[in-house]
């Protein structure tokens, strides 16, 4: 049979009590109705007749733990029957770092839930407020060392460019996320949303944008981080969506490449590290992973002309390297 690995479910605002700055989850989710079991049912039956099999059911958008709890299980009793079939393999799903409890967890990893994500955002208690999460740091401290406690996969979810938020604040979030030691880590810069109160803080003048340049900058000094400590980061940027293409993203950090272009300058920062020895009108070849030759290159070819420029190279070629490990090497310098 075929596989896949996620069947998403939406529930966008289910059971948030707090509107956050930011957020319009319908928009950002492009779903606009809240998910119930027989919605679930539906995504799964559709799964199921097209051949998948062990795929992961994942509740995003809301704060599922938040949710009355009838709805909850509702929800994920909805599953049970591809549960038992084997169409589904485990279930995923998002909530705030306040909405989390031993009993709550319980009641979901009986029902079969593996992961689950906390929006933790920041670990900065006055950009947590600037911002209108309703929680605290610490908040997010205890609710992550009770979803290890319980034996589920914790991942986190961290943003960048958030109001009251800086360079340093951002890699501060990243360390003490780091320290948490999740599963897995999703990394968003800060996003304009249209008709939300950031919206109106960013035309107003009290936000400064934070544009795809800064978001880049950011993460590509957190990516590092999370690498060196063994935490995959399995999304980087909001996943882009028609009504977020077709400008309801009204300004920020959105570009459906994003992960690309911040891996991008991880690498071209690495070169540049190599290249500080290289004599001026040398022509080098650098040899990278295979599966990163392009983000080494970058789009429209820009790391070779800012390091071409930057060390006055007669020429700089990357190939892929004999091994896919993740250093960039040095392999020929010629006049």
């Amino acid at each position: 049979m075929a596989r896949a690995k996620i069947i998403p479910v939406f529930v966008p605002h289910l059971g948030c009590p707090n509107d956050c700055v930011f957020c319009d989850q319908k928009r950002i989710s492009g779903s606009l109705l809240p998910a119930s079991g027989k919605d679930v049912t539906a995504a799964l039956e559709s799964a199921r007749d097209r051949g998948l099999s062990g795929v992961e059911l994942a509740f995003y958008g809301g704060s599922f733990t938040a949710v009355r709890p009838a709805l909850q299980k509702e929800l994920l009793a909805a599953a049970g029957p591809y549960l038992a079939d084997g169409t589904v393999s485990s279930i995923r799903l998002s909530t705030r770092p306040d909405a989390v409890t031993e009993e709550g967890l319980a009641m979901l990893k009986s029902h079969g839930a593996a992961t689950v994500e906390l929006g933790a955002q920041s670990m900065d208690d006055a950009v947590l407020t600037a911002s209108g999460r309703g929680h605290t740091a610490a908040d997010t401290a205890r609710a992550a060392a009770l979803v290890k406690a319980a034996g589920l996969k914790l991942i986190l979810q961290m943003m960048t460019g958030l109001p009251g938020s800086d360079r340093t604040k951002d890699t501060d979030t990243a360390k003490r996320i780091i320290d948490l030691a999740p599963d897995g880590v999703r990394i968003y810069p800060t996003v304009i949303v249209k008709n939300t109160p950031l919206e109106d803080m960013w035309r107003s003048g009290t936000y400064r944008e934070h544009t795809v340049a800064d978001a880049v900058a950011v993460c590509a000094d957190i990516l590092p981080l999370f690498e060196a400590a063994h935490i995959p980061v399995i999304r980087l940027g909001l996943n882009p969506t028609d009504a977020l293409s077709a400008g309801d993203a009204v300004a920020g950090a959105y570009h459906p490449a994003l992960g690309e272009l911040v891996r991008s300058e991880v690498l071209r920062r690495r070169a540049a590290a190599l290249l500080r020895t290289v004599p001026a009108g040398a022509r080098v070849t650098l040899a990278v992973a295979p599966g990163r030759v392009s983000a080494m290159i970058g789009q429209h070819r820009r790391n070779i002309a800012v390091l071409t420029e930057a060390f006055g190279l007669s020429s700089l070629t990357v190939i892929p390297a004999e091994t896919a490990g993740e250093d960039i090497s040095l392999v020929d310098v010629g006049r």
